[in-house]
């Protein structure tokens, strides 16, 4: 079974993390990779410069949540981590430190940009990190978006200025924690972009395509505006199941709420789903909090059923995952 999961940030790398647990458990056996393969289609919109040093936050997420070293409680970085180095250069006050670096994430991006500057590309990078972290004994295939730089950008009045004008996402959600009104949304770059080796050959063999409940704006969104991949997964003969990110009306996580309607989509499970189409979406998870609207996809000729989608722990989001693959397997009947 080859499943492949577009995925950005926290969410995405948690459900993956459950999707494995899901999986190893149904091999009877507890082994990963028996039977599957999971290629991770890593967002890479969030990717900036900081301190000279190529930093790709959603990968490194991956990263760290599926090989044991994420901060779980911050839901980012690594777990033990110190910030001695962040803490000397705002002493010099020189460099910006409104991006938190840590010590030992330090040591990933110092690997990806000497690599980088060795003339390796993005993907041969991030496989030498997912080595380190044993992604490929996992069972998981983690690999960039694109080899060419593509960065979010949002178009917002930045504080202290009066005209509107383009900034990085990360100065927008770290720097002004995600205060100033977003105008829209733009993946800079895209336009030139190529998918990277692999990406499309992956979902044109998939089994199983499933949407984690990662920011339907700035994760998956910014996949999905890589030329050629949006369209693989609309003509793929694999089902497609998207997760809910929003529950109750609410986001569970991040600031999805404050994007979705610079993009004109309801903050609504149904509104995000509806927004990914039946062009793109064959089935659709929402949590029983949203029950009512289940016609209301349905009619839209997504399959669509309400189950929780609370990820509290690994096993519920095991459970969410399995549910994904079931209702991808309704569909696919």
């Amino acid at each position: 079974m080859r499943i492949v999961v577009p995925a950005g940030g926290t969410g995405g790398a948690r459900f993956v993390r459950g999707l494995l647990a899901a999986l190893a458990d149904s091999s009877g056996t507890g082994a990963p990779g028996e039977g599957w393969t999971v290629t991770v289609i890593g967002n890479t919109g969030d990717d900036l410069t900081m301190w000279g040093l190529r930093v790709c936050p959603d990968i490194d997420t991956v990263l760290y949540t599926l090989g044991g070293g994420i901060d779980d409680e911050r839901g980012w970085g690594r777990v033990g981590e110190t910030f001695t180095v962040k803490d000397e250069l705002a002493e010099y006050d020189s460099l910006p430190t409104w991006f938190g670096l840590g010590d030992r994430d330090l040591a990933t991006h110092l690997t990806r940009t000497a690599l980088l500057a060795d003339g390796a590309t993005l993907s041969e990078a991030t496989a030498v990190l997912a080595a380190r972290w044993e992604l490929p004994g996992r069972g998981v295939r983690l690999l960039p978006m694109s080899d060419q730089p593509v960065e979010t950008h949002v178009r917002l009045v930045p504080p202290g200025e009066d005209a509107p004008r383009l900034v990085h996402f990360q100065e927008y959600w770290v720097r002004w924690r995600a205060e100033p009104a977003v105008e829209a949304v733009v993946s800079v770059g895209a336009e030139d972009a190529v998918p990277a080796p692999g990406v499309l050959e992956a979902i044109t063999e998939a089994d199983f395509i499933l949407l984690p409940p990662s920011n339907p704006v700035v994760s998956i969104g910014s996949v999905l505006a890589v030329p050629g991949i949006r369209t693989a997964i609309e003509e793929s003969l694999a089902p497609v199941v998207g997760v809910s990110p929003i529950v109750g009306g609410q986001v569970v996580r991040g600031m999805a709420d404050k994007l979705l309607p610079a993009i004109g989509v309801d903050v609504s499970a149904a509104g995000v789903g509806l927004a990914y189409g039946p062009g793109l979406l064959d089935g659709w998870l929402m949590d029983t909090s949203d029950a009512a609207d289940v016609d209301r996809v349905a009619a839209a000729g997504i399959a669509c059923r309400a189950v929780p989608l609370m990820m509290t722990d690994v096993p519920a989001t095991a459970e969410i995952a399995r549910q994904a693959l079931a209702l991808g397997e309704l569909v696919e009947q």
